[in-house]
């Protein structure tokens, strides 16, 4: 990256009451409040609850990292993370200080169909300066806990599709090889109010990058 833009961050917390008792949501959170708390051992899509919160601890304390997490009695029980993207991937290509990624999104499945999920996205686009970016992510099925859910993988896509619709992400079209290598995978995005016609005239050449597609 280029490392002109001032990465702001405001703090924002919300309390939301569930069955389960009440949820603290908080964000973005510095990796020191992270390490503090516990993690919930249904945390495990991505890695082991301890490696992911040692992870997300590291984002956290990236210059444009956000994670917002979800608490219940000191133990956090889901995230989002956002970051730059990988640089072994497509999308660093241009590098663009106002592209990232919603890299996570995880929610135990204990306290799953709370909302939880979109309640984060919601805490993470009170800030402002989420107006300055084009904030994506890439779905793909085989990320998916199909398993649990007993979900099909288009019915999983669309509860996908809603929870990132909540804060504004559509879908993009792309010829990236992974997403196209099975029509459930998708491109979501959404492109802040004040977000430059030239980095949208960059994000639009690395979704497609061969010519014959057009």
């Amino acid at each position: 990256m280029t490392g002109n833009m001032e990465h702001s961050k405001a703090f924002y917390r919300r309390e939301k009451e569930t069955k389960y008792g009440t949820l603290i949501i908080e964000g973005p959170v510095t990796g020191e409040r992270i390490a503090s708390l516990n993690m919930h051992e249904g945390l495990k899509a991505f890695r082991r609850p301890r490696e992911q919160q040692r992870a997300i601890a590291e984002i956290a304390d990236l210059p444009e990292g956000r994670v917002i997490i979800s608490v219940h009695d000191e133990t956090i029980i889901g995230y989002v993370t956002f970051l730059y993207p990988d640089p072994m991937e497509r999308w660093s290509q241009a590098n663009m200080d106002d592209l990232l990624e919603l890299g996570a999104i995880e929610v135990s499945s204990d306290y799953r169909h709370q909302h939880v999920a979109e309640d984060m996205l919601s805490v993470a686009y009170m800030d402002d300066a989420m107006e300055n970016y084009i904030v994506f992510t890439t779905e793909y099925y085989w990320h998916w806990d199909l398993k649990s859910t007993g979900l099909s993988v288009w019915e999983y896509r669309k509860i996908m599709e809603k929870v990132m619709a909540s804060v504004g992400l559509e879908w993009f079209a792309t010829d990236d090889p992974e997403i196209s290598a099975h029509p459930a995978n998708c491109l979501m995005a959404r492109i802040g109010s004040r977000v430059a016609m030239e980095s949208i005239q960059a994000f639009d050449r690395i979704r497609f990058q061969n010519r014959f597609m057009y």
